[in-house]
């Protein structure tokens, strides 16, 4: 080893700036886990003084074209709606716009947060280039295409989200669950990037009487939540099945829906008696989650499932399948309850105990919040910082090696 490699290896992380191209199909302000964590990415890479470029579809709103703004510089391009999800779009292909930029200026990594054509092209034109490419696994598209009839098209979408990331050098993935799912099925060179949460945004303190009188619960009723997409992979029937369960066993209690979606109008009709309070963000979500008692997340397509860590830092008992964040972070019997994944029977009968249990309830939301600070937004971007200096420096590795080919070749 080289004293130049020594340097390297022992450097701490902040002392070498990095520029990073961020490639993402969805983005802050647009609401889903996507763009909630690659919102906190940027603006946490920002602070630690890397560059960031920022490749997207353009949002409405938006100028056309390439803005930049300290540390950011964005490039804004044209997208297409995409199908059943409203107000998101997915990016063109911009392959030889981006091997343009990287040409004039080169980024020392590339990391495609999203599969669609606007990363397949960024895929592709770093490649070309010879430019390390992170990839991260965000959404299970392949589980989502039976709930949308489309169930024959899911064996070729796996098998097209296997090939683009294993163009990747290295792929990231939110548990240890997903990595060994994801490995036994084909996947290369993938590594764990957890989530965190927001203590100071999602705490207890938000908690908000006049809120629950609003939901018209009082102050020892109990507001049952379920916060995410009310769309048909979310599993809704199943959470309307759980509340009545709930219900059975507490006539006081009262669902309240925070978001929107493809269902949210059937919903509405056929349950008028549940609070329809469509979506919220910042600290009004905050508030929405701190003044509920008990979370239901009967979901089974999340790749982690943001909501549970939030629920959990405000405060609620968390009811949701063993997989995913909820197995990564819920203790069954001990800060929340986690059946097994895809159990309804268990579900229901969890469902039912916790509303004929106010101690346990009590209990779990005591010791949720506490398992849900000790996912460190902190240490996650020092972990993701590590990896982007890990493929630098095998590229600086590789590009040594070829030039000292050369000059073998040349003697």
């Amino acid at each position: 080893m080289q004293a130049s490699d020594l340097l390297f290896e022992h450097l701490p992380v902040a002392a070498r700036r990095l520029r990073v191209a961020m490639v993402t199909e969805t983005f802050p302000p647009e609401i889903n886990g996507v763009a909630m964590t690659i919102g906190r990415i940027v603006a946490a890479l920002q602070a630690r003084d890397h560059q960031v470029q920022l490749i997207r579809p353009r949002q409405r709103g938006d100028a056309a074209g390439a803005s930049a703004d300290g540390h950011l510089e964005q490039v804004l391009r044209p997208g297409i709606p995409i199908p059943h999800y409203q107000g998101l779009h997915m990016g063109l292909p911009a392959k030889r716009l981006l091997a343009r930029l990287w040409t004039m200026r080169r980024p020392d990594v590339v990391h495609i947060a999203t599969e669609g054509p606007l990363g397949w092209s960024a895929m592709a034109a770093a490649r070309k280039l010879g430019i390390p490419v992170l990839s991260g696994f965000h959404t299970n598209f392949h589980s989502y295409s039976r709930h949308y009839g489309l169930g024959w098209l899911k064996k070729p979408i796996h098998a097209y989200l296997r090939k683009f990331h294993n163009q990747a050098r290295l792929t990231v993935v939110p548990t240890r669950g997903l990595r060994d799912e994801l490995t036994g099925q084909g996947y290369r060179n993938i590594e764990v990037l957890a989530r965190g949460v927001d203590g100071a945004l999602f705490t207890p303190e938000r908690r908000d009487p006049d809120l629950r009188r609003h939901w018209g619960v009082g102050d020892a009723g109990l507001a049952v939540l379920y916060v995410g997409r009310l769309a048909p992979e979310k599993n809704l029937e199943l959470l309307v099945r759980a509340f009545e369960a709930v219900e059975a066993v507490r006539p006081d209690a009262r669902l309240v829906l925070v978001g929107d979606g493809p269902e949210a109008a059937t919903l509405k009709a056929a349950h008028p008696r549940f609070v329809h309070a469509g979506a919220h963000t910042g600290t009004d979500l905050a508030r929405h989650y701190a003044s509920a008692d008990l979370f239901l997340f009967p979901s089974l397509t999340e790749t982690f499932g943001n909501v549970v860590l939030e629920a959990m830092a405000s405060g609620l008992a968390v009811l949701g399948f063993d997989y995913a964040a909820a197995a990564e972070h819920i203790r069954h019997g001990e800060n929340g309850l986690k059946p097994a994944f895809g159990d309804e029977v268990a579900f229901l009968a969890e469902a039912r105990r916790l509303a004929g249990a106010p101690a346990l309830l009590g209990d779990l939301r005591e010791e949720a919040r506490a398992a849900a600070l000790a996912a460190s937004w902190n240490g996650i971007y020092e972990r993701l910082e590590g990896y982007y200096l890990r493929l630098v420096r095998e590229g600086e590795i590789g590009q040594e090696a070829a030039l000292r080919r050369l000059g073998v070749d040349g003697a």
